[in-house]
């Protein structure tokens, strides 16, 4: 299958001397230091290949200057890399017409900021329908089609409030509801809850992984927050210094760290919170009829109360309610024991 969003080998170098950079980079693996004091450039992006597939949920994360937001804005062809290809449902999106590179802004992604930008002489259900507004969409097509999206992220009433009405939390649920009224393939959400405070967060990732497990979007979701993208991303990419350290399921990163950059950088993080059933399942088998039951996202907090309540595996059940796999006390206690020796 075709992936939603490809990266092939993407360097992105700011500056006047941007093709020599690029050179030392590409023979010499010339760091971000190097490049800067030789050149006089600035290393954005260094020899990104990466693939998302359609429906997942990829979170790009680094420290302040690592490239994620740099990398993300190659997507929407708001950056143009100085090396490699960036395709977009199989389309090199540097390949298209000034046209078709805003028709596709228009109608496959749409962009969630942390700054809500909404416009403040708008009402909620006009700066949700502005967009399709500007795609001469019928008025009473996208006052429809924002009113479902308003019901969507649960702000059905307040269609006809100011943004200065409402908390920082119901205006980034605006504008979340503005991305979706497009009817994207795909959501680039650059830190959208990192101005929030941390209740108001918290309950926005557990709305958003709702919708999106709902509606099946593509989304690539930038954070610098290590413990939003073990409870949001489907996998996730680490970056330092323009170049992507490591790429894994939250399980997969934190049970295997590519380097010691990646270890000290999960060091704070809780497995129990972040495994998950799927994570440490016994895939197939039969279940007993009296057996426990948990989703696939239960976490290991979550089984290690189960296993220690019943001496019966716990029966995993997929979206569907079928059984997916079996989890017993020894997986759970391996799960446990094997971070505490990683550490």
């Amino acid at each position: 299958m075709t992936p939603a969003i490809e990266c092939r080998n993407v360097w992105k170098i700011f500056g006047a001397r941007s093709r020599e950079a690029l050179a030392a980079g590409q023979s010499a693996a010339a760091s971000k230091d190097d490049i800067i004091n030789r050149y006089g450039c600035v290393l954005g992006v260094a020899d990104v290949s990466l693939s998302i597939a359609a429906g997942e949920i990829f979170c790009v994360m680094g420290l302040s200057g690592s490239g994620k937001s740099t990398l993300v804005r190659h997507i929407n062809g708001l950056i143009r890399p100085t090396a490699g290809d960036v395709l977009v449902q199989g389309r090199n999106i540097f390949s298209l017409s000034a046209a078709e590179l805003r028709a596709l802004r228009a109608e496959k992604i749409a962009m969630v900021f942390q700054n809500f930008a909404l416009l403040p002489h708008r009402t909620v259900i006009e700066n949700v329908a502005f967009g399709l507004e500007l795609r001469k969409v019928k008025r009473a097509e996208r006052l429809e089609r924002a009113a479902r999206m308003l019901s969507l992220v649960q702000l059905s009433g307040w269609e006809e409030r100011w943004p200065d009405e409402l908390s920082g939390g119901m205006q980034q649920r605006v504008g979340l509801a503005r991305a979706l009224a497009g009817e994207p393939d795909i959501l680039l959400m650059d830190e959208p809850f990192g101005a929030l405070d941390p209740l108001i967060r918290r309950q926005l990732q557990d709305q958003f992984i709702e919708l999106a497990r709902m509606m099946k979007k593509t989304t690539v979701f930038i954070t610098h927050d290590l413990d939003e993208a073990m409870r949001i991303g489907t996998r996730i990419a680490i970056m330092r210094d323009g170049r992507v350290v490591q790429i894994g399921t939250p399980g997969e990163i934190l049970a295997n760290p590519a380097d010691r950059y990646v270890a000290d950088f999960i060091g704070g993080v809780s497995e129990l919170k972040v495994l998950k059933a799927s994570d440490i399942m016994q895939p197939g088998g039969a279940a007993r009829p009296d057996a426990p039951r948990a989703p696939l996202d239960a976490t290991l907090a979550e089984l290690a109360a189960m296993t220690a309540a019943s001496d019966t595996p716990v029966a995993v059940l997929d979206h569907a309610g079928a059984v997916a796999g079996t989890v017993d006390r020894v997986a759970v206690l391996t799960a446990i024991s094997r971070r505490q020796n990683h550490g």
